[in-house]
């Protein structure tokens, strides 16, 4: 291909791309970042295509044709085995994070999944033809506009989590989750604290004042102690003095995590400028940045860990 069919494949990619960057920088915590990448990402790789195609070179065009079989072929395999992947994560995360019903998502959709089955099969037996195909279509466009969004979703919870953060912030404000037994940090809180942990000490490494540490989250019916003060014991286990930490123990949910610890950053410092950033882990973080937006609190997020295994249910 000549240079200038080569710029006028890629010209509505590079477009895209500025587009999306400059979205992206100016606001990250927006949908519309998640739509603009795809469009970018989309036809970008249409237009490698082209040019691939267009190369002439045998040995690429094979290459690139036994790479697009080997994804397909996964993606085929793990539509296959579905359900049971979906049952053996909800029984490894029942073990691993607790016996809450919120860590059984994954059962209730195999559930789910399995009675459409069941219906559609049964359906197709006792609803009339026209009137099946027409349920038919009418889920199945459902189902895929709701795949597209969860798409989106997580396309733009990905690009939120490498956003760069500075090491110059006043506060970090980790966010609460259940306890185990009542008193003890699971995995999965566990890896917020040791997320903010870690960047407190970048932050004194790099010669910055040490920052302020707010955990945040109230006690649930079924906990002994507040989240925040769970946390704070796990914090001062791993050698953070308690001077650096706050405790903001009413919160019951993200909005009140984000309300209360800017009505404890007022208490604390008034009205002078700061700078913070929250930690959750990576799959909440994006929403937890929507709701630092609503409650005026000047943050973005770091991303704690999360296990492969409660990723699904995330």
């Amino acid at each position: 291909m000549s240079a200038q069919e080569l710029f006028i494949v890629f010209a509505i990619p590079i477009v895209l791309g500025v587009i999306f960057a400059f979205s992206f920088t100016m606001e990250p915590r927006r949908l519309i970042n998640g739509v603009l990448f795809n469009f970018f990402a989309v036809t970008f790789l249409v237009a490698l295509a082209i040019a691939i195609l267009r190369s002439g070179n045998l040995l690429l065009i094979s290459v690139t044709g036994v790479l697009f079989l080997i994804i397909i072929l996964i993606v085929a395999l793990l539509f296959a085995l579905h359900l049971f992947w979906l049952l053996w994560n909800a029984i490894l995360v029942w073990r691993r994070e607790g016996h809450s019903l919120s860590n059984m998502l994954t059962l209730y959709i195999a559930i789910g999944l399995l009675l459409i089955e069941i219906a559609a099969s049964f359906g197709r037996r006792f609803i009339p033809d026209p009137l099946y195909f027409s349920l038919a279509i009418f889920f199945g466009l459902g189902g895929f506009y709701v795949l597209l969004t969860l798409y989106n979703f997580l396309t733009v919870l990905i690009l939120y989590n490498f956003r760069p953060q500075p090491h110059n912030r006043t506060f970090l404000i980790v966010l609460g989750a259940g306890l185990l037994h009542g008193d003890q940090v699971s995995p999965l809180l566990a890896s917020r604290i040791d997320a903010a942990i870690t960047f407190y000490r970048k932050q004194i490494k790099k010669g910055r004042p040490a920052p302020r540490i707010i955990f945040s989250g109230g006690k649930g019916s079924d906990e002994a102690i507040s989240e925040a003060m769970a946390m704070q014991r796990y914090a001062l286990g791993k050698g953070i003095p308690e001077g650096d930490t706050l405790l903001e123990d009413q919160s019951t949910t993200t909005l009140e995590n984000m309300q209360f610890s800017k009505r404890l950053i007022t208490q604390e410092i008034g009205e002078s400028p700061y700078k913070a950033s929250f930690f959750t882990n990576n799959y909440h973080l994006f929403r937890a940045g929507i709701f630092a937006r609503m409650a005026g609190i000047a943050a973005n997020g770091v991303g704690g860990a999360t296990s492969f295994y409660f990723l699904p249910n995330a």
